[in-house]
């Protein structure tokens, strides 16, 4: 049985998520449709991008993934389908899948060149989900569209590092349910401009010096629970998903309030790493929000 997942900005309100799963159901019967977000911020490509760079190797091989985030079709915005890694991927040529294929090479990309046989203004509805019907059908990528070399690249996908190799200014690229706010800087790049040099990491007026394995290593279990004060503390990991993120400690954005809340930081806002001399000291930092 066929696996297309969903991943869009539609929402749960309108009818749109509702309307594509009908008509996958009405070309295909026998298939199983997976919801990996319909609340990604409208139009937001980096946003979009993380989550399914996250998400798609969870599914079995030859899933179908379709991503509808800023999919309306004009000359600066092709559609695409990508074969890579054993999946499928049918979303706008916006820079969503550059976040992926920085990682994995790209098996075929094709632009799709079905459009004058299908009159549309919902192209996730009546273009991608046609397409993601042929491939489930077993068809090949070449029957809807011409084989691409290159895809147009993502904006600040990649962290800046200066001259000195002694400072890496990054961009923060996606904030989660918790309101922990997650840099496109990645630990294999960190350890590799790092070597063996301690380092402050700023975020607006906020300043780290330590990177912690996981959330709770933030609390002094030493300390009698009623004592302790934990919710609220500021810290910083390298999450799940190897991304450096600043979060608080049981962070909830209607109460206790969240890195993104406390610390003001937004979705394009820069995250600067500094390292320092090896024999340099280091002022220890409460990390307190």
């Amino acid at each position: 049985m066929a696996i297309i997942t969903l991943t869009t900005d539609f929402g749960e309100k309108d009818h749109f998520a509702g309307a594509i799963k009908g008509a996958i159901y009405s070309e295909l019967s026998d298939v199983r449709i997976v919801d990996i977000s319909h609340s990604i911020s409208p139009f937001n490509i980096s946003e979009a991008a993380y989550i399914i760079l996250n998400a798609y190797s969870s599914f079995p091989k030859g899933t179908i993934h379709i991503i509808g985030i800023d999919s309306e079709l004009n000359p600066e915005n092709k559609h695409i389908a990508v074969k890579l890694d054993d999946h499928y991927f049918i979303c706008a040529n916006n820079g969503i899948m550059s976040m992926i294929t920085t990682e994995i090479t790209a098996e075929k990309i094709v632009e799709i060149n079905i459009h004058d046989k299908i009159e549309t203004s919902f192209p996730v509805l009546d273009v991608f989900v046609k397409v993601a019907c042929h491939i489930a059908r077993g068809g090949t990528l070449e029957i809807i569209g011409k084989v691409i070399n290159t895809i147009k690249p993502i904006k600040n996908l990649t962290p800046f590092v200066n001259d000195e190799r002694n400072q890496i200014i990054g961009t923060v690229i996606y904030i989660d349910n918790y309101g922990n706010v997650v840099t496109n800087i990645k630990r294999k790049f960190f350890e590799t401009i790092q070597k063996t040099r301690k380092y402050e990491i700023s975020a607006r007026s906020h300043k780290f010096n330590k990177i912690l394995n996981k959330y709770s290593d933030v609390v002094n279990f030493d300390i009698e629970e009623s004592k302790r004060n934990d919710e609220g503390k500021g810290l910083v990991v390298f999450n799940s998903s190897g991304y450096l993120e600043i979060a608080v400690y049981k962070s909830n954005c209607d109460t206790v309030g969240s890195a993104s809340t406390l610390m003001g930081l937004k979705t394009m806002d820069t995250v600067t790493v500094n390292f320092l001399p090896i024999h340099s000291p280091v002022k220890t930092l409460t990390n307190q929000v």
